[in-house]
């Protein structure tokens, strides 16, 4: 890795456009209307007032996998561990947006342990320059640590609390759900559908992709805690835990406290934590 010269790395600004009907695919894609639509999910599916759910903004980053060649990182030994979202305001159900990549921190956890990386993306309406949302990827960068970097992560992880929790709701996922979701981002990773690949990096079958289950996970703390209001969510950030099978049921138990929701999930059939350490902050 090419520390410190890695802070200084940006990438240049990129325009993405999307459709309503991208905006639609999408939700389809994080399971929007699996059992019913019947409990404010129409709203994202049905072009009549139409709604971008939150976590679209994960789908509108620019490609910065030269960014991360160029800093020296061995995209082999790559994994993403976690993911924070800041909404500034809501996206609209279509829109031109640019976004702008730059590696905003970076965490040496020893030779043998690897490092941290924090890849910050920051979305803006391409005409008025009015931001929209910040979208950081945490990586874990198992091959580039020992480079005598500072030790400290960016956050610290935020704990849930001791007590039980305050609401807890099950999201079905369909077999065919990485099929869709691969769809709707254009990706073609085969991990997430081609069970002999998926035999061959050391999984039993083909796994959800993380930012899939994470739109999930979304759905359930604004279902439970904003009356299925996107504009009501400020944040939402999670640590990935464990993969998340297609066809697997995702608990999300969470807490309230003020304007902030703690939350963890699992996955129902195998009682595997999936994401930890969640927070998500919510408008009154």
């Amino acid at each position: 890795m090419r520390y410190p010269e890695i802070l200084s790395l940006e990438s240049p600004p990129q325009e993405v456009s999307y459709t309503r009907q991208d905006a639609i695919l999408y939700a389809l894609s994080v399971g929007v209307g699996i059992d019913s639509l019947d409990d404010g999910g129409l709203s994202f599916v049905y072009e009549k007032a139409l709604r971008a759910l939150p976590t679209m903004a994960t789908n509108l980053l620019g490609k910065d996998s030269g960014l991360m060649a160029e800093a020296g990182v061995d995209l082999r030994m790559m994994l993403h561990s976690e993911q924070r979202l800041r909404i500034d305001r809501p996206l609209p159900p279509e829109g031109r947006m640019t976004t702008r990549s730059r590696i905003s921190h970076v965490a040496d956890k020893g030779k043998d342990k690897g490092a941290v990386v924090d890849v910050e993306h920051s979305i803006a309406d391409a005409e008025t320059g009015e931001p929209y949302a910040t979208v950081t990827l945490t990586l874990f960068c198992r091959g580039d640590g020992g480079f005598g970097g500072p030790s400290e992560s960016a956050v610290t992880p935020h704990q849930t609390p001791a007590r039980p929790p305050d609401s807890e709701v099950s999201l079905a996922t369909v077999p065919n759900q990485a099929a869709l979701y691969r769809i709707s981002i254009g990706e073609t990773n085969p991990l997430h559908i081609d069970p002999e690949f998926a035999r061959q990096v050391g999984f039993e079958k083909p796994i959800l992709h993380g930012l899939c289950t994470y739109g999930f996970a979304c759905r359930a703390v604004m279902q439970t805690w904003c009356d299925n209001d996107p504009a009501r969510i400020r944040s939402f950030d999670a640590r990935f835990a464990a993969p998340f099978c297609p066809g697997e049921t995702l608990v999300t138990h969470s807490w309230r406290d003020g304007d902030v929701i703690s939350f963890e999930c699992t996955a129902a059939e195998r009682g595997v934590t999936v994401f930890k350490n969640g927070r998500c902050e919510i408008a009154a």
